[in-house]
Protein backbone atom coordinates (compact mmCIF):
# COMPACT_ATOMS: atom_id res chain seq x y z
CA UNK A 1 0.00 0.00 0.00
CA UNK A 2 3.06 2.24 0.01
CA UNK A 3 2.56 3.92 -3.39
CA UNK A 4 -1.21 4.39 -3.23
CA UNK A 5 -1.13 8.15 -2.92
CA UNK A 6 0.76 8.51 -6.21
CA UNK A 7 -1.69 6.55 -8.34
CA UNK A 8 -4.23 9.03 -9.74
CA UNK A 9 -6.67 6.38 -10.97
CA UNK A 10 -6.83 4.69 -7.58
CA UNK A 11 -7.12 8.09 -5.90
CA UNK A 12 -10.08 8.88 -8.17
CA UNK A 13 -11.69 5.50 -7.45
CA UNK A 14 -11.36 5.89 -3.68
CA UNK A 15 -12.81 9.41 -3.80
CA UNK A 16 -15.66 8.19 -5.98
CA UNK A 17 -16.52 5.38 -3.54
CA UNK A 18 -17.13 7.92 -0.79
CA UNK A 19 -19.33 10.09 -3.02
CA UNK A 20 -21.16 7.22 -4.71
CA UNK A 21 -21.90 5.28 -1.50
CA UNK A 22 -25.71 5.78 -1.65
CA UNK A 23 -25.89 4.81 -5.31
CA UNK A 24 -23.68 1.73 -4.82
CA UNK A 25 -25.64 0.56 -1.78
CA UNK A 26 -28.95 1.19 -3.58
CA UNK A 27 -27.71 -0.77 -6.59
CA UNK A 28 -26.32 -3.60 -4.44
CA UNK A 29 -29.54 -3.99 -2.46
CA UNK A 30 -31.77 -3.79 -5.54
CA UNK A 31 -29.74 -6.35 -7.48
CA UNK A 32 -28.66 -8.63 -4.63
CA UNK A 33 -25.05 -7.71 -5.34
CA UNK A 34 -23.71 -6.73 -1.95
CA UNK A 35 -21.91 -10.06 -1.50
CA UNK A 36 -19.29 -8.92 -4.05
CA UNK A 37 -19.76 -5.16 -3.69
CA UNK A 38 -19.09 -4.96 0.07
CA UNK A 39 -15.54 -6.38 -0.08
CA UNK A 40 -14.73 -4.11 -3.04
CA UNK A 41 -16.08 -1.04 -1.23
CA UNK A 42 -14.19 -1.94 1.95
CA UNK A 43 -10.96 -2.48 0.00
CA UNK A 44 -11.27 0.89 -1.77
CA UNK A 45 -12.03 2.60 1.55
CA UNK A 46 -8.97 0.95 3.08
CA UNK A 47 -6.90 2.32 0.21
CA UNK A 48 -8.50 5.73 0.86
CA UNK A 49 -7.49 5.48 4.51
CA UNK A 50 -3.85 4.89 3.55
CA UNK A 51 -3.94 7.70 1.00
CA UNK A 52 -5.18 10.38 3.38
CA UNK A 53 -2.94 9.47 6.31
CA UNK A 54 -0.03 11.34 4.70
CA UNK A 55 -2.21 14.23 3.58
CA UNK A 56 -1.77 17.56 5.32
CA UNK A 57 -4.49 20.01 6.19
CA UNK A 58 -7.50 20.37 8.42
CA UNK A 59 -9.64 17.76 6.63
CA UNK A 60 -7.24 14.81 7.02
CA UNK A 61 -8.81 13.46 10.22
CA UNK A 62 -12.31 13.86 8.80
CA UNK A 63 -11.41 11.82 5.72
CA UNK A 64 -9.85 9.14 7.92
CA UNK A 65 -12.93 8.90 10.15
CA UNK A 66 -15.23 8.72 7.12
CA UNK A 67 -13.13 5.93 5.59
CA UNK A 68 -12.99 3.98 8.87
CA UNK A 69 -16.75 4.35 9.29
CA UNK A 70 -17.35 2.97 5.81
CA UNK A 71 -15.02 0.03 6.41
CA UNK A 72 -16.72 -0.75 9.74
CA UNK A 73 -20.19 -0.60 8.19
CA UNK A 74 -19.13 -2.85 5.29
CA UNK A 75 -17.61 -5.39 7.69
CA UNK A 76 -20.57 -5.32 10.10
CA UNK A 77 -23.05 -5.58 7.25
CA UNK A 78 -21.25 -8.59 5.77
CA UNK A 79 -20.70 -10.38 9.09
CA UNK A 80 -24.16 -9.74 10.52
CA UNK A 81 -25.99 -10.00 7.17
CA UNK A 82 -27.69 -6.76 8.23
CA UNK A 83 -27.42 -4.63 5.12
CA UNK A 84 -29.63 -1.90 6.55
CA UNK A 85 -26.56 -0.84 8.58
CA UNK A 86 -25.14 0.60 5.35
CA UNK A 87 -27.98 3.11 5.29
CA UNK A 88 -26.52 4.90 8.31
CA UNK A 89 -23.28 5.90 6.56
CA UNK A 90 -24.62 9.33 5.46
CA UNK A 91 -25.89 9.93 9.01
CA UNK A 92 -22.45 9.24 10.47
CA UNK A 93 -20.73 11.39 7.83
CA UNK A 94 -23.02 14.32 8.64
CA UNK A 95 -22.45 13.82 12.37
CA UNK A 96 -18.67 13.78 11.88
CA UNK A 97 -18.78 16.89 9.71
CA UNK A 98 -20.99 18.65 12.25
CA UNK A 99 -18.61 17.72 15.07
CA UNK A 100 -15.60 18.98 13.11
CA UNK A 101 -17.16 22.21 11.85
CA UNK A 102 -19.09 22.89 15.06
CA UNK A 103 -16.17 22.04 17.31
CA UNK A 104 -13.97 24.43 15.37
CA UNK A 105 -16.27 27.30 16.34
CA UNK A 106 -14.89 27.00 19.87
CA UNK A 107 -11.31 27.18 18.68
CA UNK A 108 -9.33 30.27 17.82
CA UNK A 109 -9.79 29.57 14.12
CA UNK A 110 -12.93 27.89 12.71
CA UNK A 111 -12.44 25.30 9.98
CA UNK A 112 -13.67 27.51 7.14
CA UNK A 113 -11.19 30.19 8.20
CA UNK A 114 -8.36 27.62 8.18
CA UNK A 115 -9.38 26.55 4.69
CA UNK A 116 -9.64 30.19 3.56
CA UNK A 117 -6.18 30.97 4.94
CA UNK A 118 -4.70 28.26 2.73
CA UNK A 119 -5.54 30.58 -0.19
CA UNK A 120 -5.27 33.92 1.56
CA UNK A 121 -2.94 33.83 4.60
CA UNK A 122 -3.57 37.50 5.47
CA UNK A 123 -7.33 37.27 5.84
CA UNK A 124 -8.79 40.65 6.85
CA UNK A 125 -11.01 40.96 9.97
CA UNK A 126 -14.22 41.06 7.91
CA UNK A 127 -13.04 37.84 6.21
CA UNK A 128 -12.56 36.22 9.61
CA UNK A 129 -16.12 37.20 10.63
CA UNK A 130 -17.44 35.94 7.31
CA UNK A 131 -15.72 32.54 7.62
CA UNK A 132 -17.13 32.12 11.14
CA UNK A 133 -20.63 32.79 9.76
CA UNK A 134 -20.08 30.33 6.90
CA UNK A 135 -18.96 27.70 9.42
CA UNK A 136 -22.26 28.17 11.29
CA UNK A 137 -24.22 27.83 8.04
CA UNK A 138 -22.43 24.55 7.27
CA UNK A 139 -23.25 23.32 10.79
CA UNK A 140 -26.93 24.05 10.15
CA UNK A 141 -26.69 22.20 6.84
CA UNK A 142 -25.16 19.13 8.49
CA UNK A 143 -27.88 19.13 11.17
CA UNK A 144 -30.71 19.30 8.63
CA UNK A 145 -29.11 16.91 6.15
CA UNK A 146 -28.12 14.42 8.87
CA UNK A 147 -31.63 14.47 10.33
CA UNK A 148 -33.20 13.79 6.94
CA UNK A 149 -30.59 11.09 6.24
CA UNK A 150 -31.53 9.45 9.56
CA UNK A 151 -35.22 9.66 8.69
CA UNK A 152 -34.62 8.01 5.30
CA UNK A 153 -32.50 5.26 6.90
CA UNK A 154 -35.17 4.51 9.51
CA UNK A 155 -37.92 4.52 6.88
CA UNK A 156 -36.11 1.81 4.95
CA UNK A 157 -37.59 3.01 1.63
CA UNK A 158 -34.63 2.49 -0.72
CA UNK A 159 -35.95 4.84 -3.40
CA UNK A 160 -36.35 7.65 -0.88
CA UNK A 161 -33.00 6.89 0.79
CA UNK A 162 -31.11 6.74 -2.53
CA UNK A 163 -32.83 9.83 -3.92
CA UNK A 164 -32.07 11.93 -0.85
CA UNK A 165 -28.58 10.69 0.01
CA UNK A 166 -27.38 10.03 -3.53
CA UNK A 167 -28.86 12.99 -5.40
CA UNK A 168 -30.77 15.66 -3.46
CA UNK A 169 -28.25 16.10 -0.63
CA UNK A 170 -25.41 16.52 -3.15
CA UNK A 171 -27.42 19.06 -5.16
CA UNK A 172 -28.13 21.04 -1.98
CA UNK A 173 -24.49 20.85 -0.92
CA UNK A 174 -23.35 22.00 -4.34
CA UNK A 175 -25.89 24.85 -4.26
CA UNK A 176 -24.64 25.92 -0.84
CA UNK A 177 -21.02 25.86 -2.06
CA UNK A 178 -21.89 27.81 -5.21
CA UNK A 179 -23.98 30.32 -3.26
CA UNK A 180 -21.21 30.84 -0.73
CA UNK A 181 -18.67 31.31 -3.52
CA UNK A 182 -20.87 33.94 -5.21
CA UNK A 183 -21.41 35.82 -1.93
CA UNK A 184 -17.68 35.68 -1.18
CA UNK A 185 -16.79 37.06 -4.63
CA UNK A 186 -19.27 39.88 -4.14
CA UNK A 187 -17.90 40.72 -0.71
CA UNK A 188 -14.33 40.66 -1.99
CA UNK A 189 -15.24 43.08 -4.82
CA UNK A 190 -16.93 45.40 -2.34
CA UNK A 191 -13.88 45.37 -0.05
CA UNK A 192 -11.41 46.22 -2.82
CA UNK A 193 -10.58 49.95 -3.11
Amino acid sequence: MRGLGSQPLLRLATGAIVLAWPLLVGFGLAHNGLHWLLPLMALLLLARLFQVRKQAGPMRRVLQIVALTGIALCAASALLKAHQLLLFYPVVVNAVMLAVFGGSLWSAMPLVERLARLREPNLPPQGVRYTRQVTRIWCLFFIVNGTIALFTALQGDMRLWTAWNGVIAYLLMGSLMAGEWLVRRRLMKREQP
